[in-house]
């Protein structure tokens, strides 16, 4: 589902990813372990199309990140390290938005989904700023999922 060969990511003078090389099947569980600034979130960035490496290659789903990535963009979503939600919405509206940033079919069946299987129903009518770091955290997740991503990358999770 992943692969990647002499991935490299240089920023100015500084090495955030030096010469790495994975492979990731299709339904596997991946996890990246390291120290602060190991290079974890970059490499997550890459393979999500976010930013591109300075050198190597990444394929994902058979698509070349470099030429390819509206259609990665398609089947990968990411719930980042920050928490990403849009604190002056409610639950339901962060929800209801992204369905629709991602036109997803049938968004009120998706939604109610995402409600129940994070339990956000007794939350669902607050503004995201008042809700407590778990909360957010959940939404952030749900939220990263609203596209039935083929491939999810959660970093910090």
């Amino acid at each position: 589902m992943i692969e990647i060969v002499n991935l490299t990511k240089k920023f100015k003078d500084k090495t955030a990813v030096n010469n790495i090389n994975l492979t990731i099947k299709e339904g596997e569980l991946f996890a990246l372990l390291g120290t602060n600034g190991a290079g974890k979130t970059t490499t997550i960035k890459m393979m999500s199309t976010l930013i591109l490496p300075t050198s190597g290659e990444i394929k994902v789903s058979g698509y070349e990140i470099k030429k390819d990535s509206m259609k990665i963009k398609e089947i990968v979503n990411v719930s980042p390290q920050e928490t990403a939600i849009a604190p002056n919405l409610s639950v339901k509206e962060n929800l209801e938005f992204m369905a629709g940033v991602y036109k997803i079919k049938n968004k009120n069946k998706k939604i109610e989904e995402l409600v129940n299987m994070f339990k956000l129903q007794e939350v669902l009518k607050q503004k995201a700023k008042t809700l407590s770091g778990g909360w957010q955290r959940k939404l952030s997740i749900a939220i990263s999922l609203i596209n039935n991503p083929k491939i999810l990358f959660l970093d910090e999770p």
